[in-house]
């Protein structure tokens, strides 16, 4: 059973890091400093837990850090938290920390582990932080706002380029299980194609035969957006220059969409959740998740939040392909 009374809270970050938890766990600290809270930091996600590198965080700590990419805390994958001997190991040093409430930023992976900790009686609350915009029970990621920003600005540069020497562009922004920032950047940046992790089956072909066609009508560049789950981007450059004689070169954006300062978006949001998460184990909830639905902030049982599934909004796919004609 989870305590109920909480006197000293946690923050950690988990998995892939993503501009604005800096501004989740700024949020985190100071709201709970003031309502009479102790803070602490872990630091490296659940690894730094296992191996207790944790501080104790004051207001001045977090000064500075609302404008900051990354995470102060730092993250890390944490294999030993998917055992049972693990779990129970970090349920045991939240006790011996004094940690009776823990905030987890991060994915589904990082909610899984919050979700053991709470049926092991630390009360916990998870706040959405990924750039891919994959978790289901909510409509906005930390980080994603920001990621593709950024991916859209570097695709715009491409697109100038492409267009001067009369290229076809292949351009892979990250998601490897999902394509929000590829169908995002898409519709933003007017490309001719969209390949994404959902839609797996594409038919090369008919892009070549769509370039042919494209050409003939004197278009002068050619733009495809392609998940990294497609991947394959510099072999795809090959064929397709190949198969339509049309000069064609492949970018892949990698980690530069993870970092950078955070947008407005995201450090407004990502502020209220980490505000919205200590409320709640001051209210003395645990296994919950913050989320963004319908204009509103709204929690989440983890369980319920873990079985839902969330997919491509097929109107949004139907539109892309539409005004790429």
């Amino acid at each position: 059973m989870a305590q109920k009374i909480i006197r000293t809270i946690g923050v950690l970050t988990s998995g892939g890091d993503a501009p604005g938890m800096n501004a989740a766990i700024r949020a985190v600290v100071r709201s709970g400093l003031g309502k009479g809270l102790k803070v602490r930091g872990i630091r490296k996600g659940y690894q730094g837990l296992l191996n207790e590198e944790i501080i104790d965080l004051s207001a001045r700590d977090v000064s500075d850090t609302i404008q900051r990419g990354g995470t102060i805390l730092q993250t890390a994958r944490c294999d030993e938290m998917r055992t049972e001997e693990g779990q129970q190991m970090a349920a045991a040093i939240c006790k011996k920390y004094g940690i009776d409430g823990l905030v987890v930023i991060g994915g589904d992976g990082s909610f899984a582990g919050a979700q053991k900790l709470a049926h092991l009686g630390v009360n916990t609350v998870g706040i959405p932080g990924t750039i891919d915009l994959d978790i289901a029970c909510t409509e906005y990621t930390i980080g994603f706002d920001t990621a593709v920003n950024t991916a859209m600005e570097a695709i715009d540069k491409v697109r100038d380029t492409s267009t001067s020497h009369e290229r076809c562009s292949i351009i892979e922004v990250m998601g490897r299980d999902a394509g929000y920032l590829a169908l995002w950047c898409g519709i933003a940046n007017g490309a001719e194609r969209i390949l994404m992790p959902e839609e797996h089956d594409y038919d090369e072909a008919a892009i070549v035969a769509d370039i042919q066609e494209c050409r003939k009508r004197g278009k002068k560049n050619y733009i495809i957006i392609n998940a990294e789950g497609i991947g394959d981007s510099i072999n795809m450059a090959k064929r397709i220059e190949e198969a339509t004689g049309m000069e064609t070169r492949a970018t892949i954006i990698g980690h530069m969409q993870r970092g950078g300062s955070p947008t407005c978006k995201d450090r407004v949001y990502a502020s209220i959740m980490g505000a919205m998460a200590v409320d709640l184990l001051v209210e003395g909830k645990s296994n919950r998740v913050v989320g963004y639905r319908h204009g509103e902030y709204v929690d989440f049982d983890i369980n319920e939040a873990l079985s839902m599934k969330k997919s491509i909004p097929q109107y949004q796919y139907d539109v892309a392909k539409a005004l790429a004609l």
